[in-house]
């Protein structure tokens, strides 16, 4: 998947908790999230604004756990692991498991995200 399609799976499925998400899907919208706050930043610093940042962080928060939850069903596991964050020692294991390739083929929450 590339960085466009990513995006626009990230909005698209901006709510959905279900199914699954490969790899570069997660961290293609990390990647967008992190420049659109970076934008947004120097946005609010030129206007002196915090605002815009804000707007942004909302705007991005549910898709950002929505993706986090399908990767981590990529690997066959519960979204609910997405909790385990707000531990130090939770988010490096979130961040392993987001470099982990995902179950092949078909498992418990759907079909492989990537094409054969």
């Amino acid at each position: 998947m590339g960085f466009a399609d990513a995006i626009k799976a990230g909005f698209n499925k901006y709510v959905t908790f279900s199914g699954r998400a490969a790899r570069s899907e997660y961290w293609f919208w990390t990647l967008f999230s992190v420049i659109a706050s970076i934008v947004a930043g120097i946005i609010d610093g030129i206007l002196g604004l915090g605002i815009i940042g804000l707007i942004v962080s909302l705007g991005l928060f549910l898709p950002s756990l929505a993706v986090a939850v399908r990767r981590l069903h990529d690997i066959d596991r519960t979204g609910w692991w997405v909790l385990i964050a707000f531990t130090i020692i939770g988010i490096i294991l979130l961040i392993v498991w987001d470099c982990t390739k995902g179950t092949s083929g078909p498992n418990r929450y759907g079909a492989d995200p990537l094409p054969v």
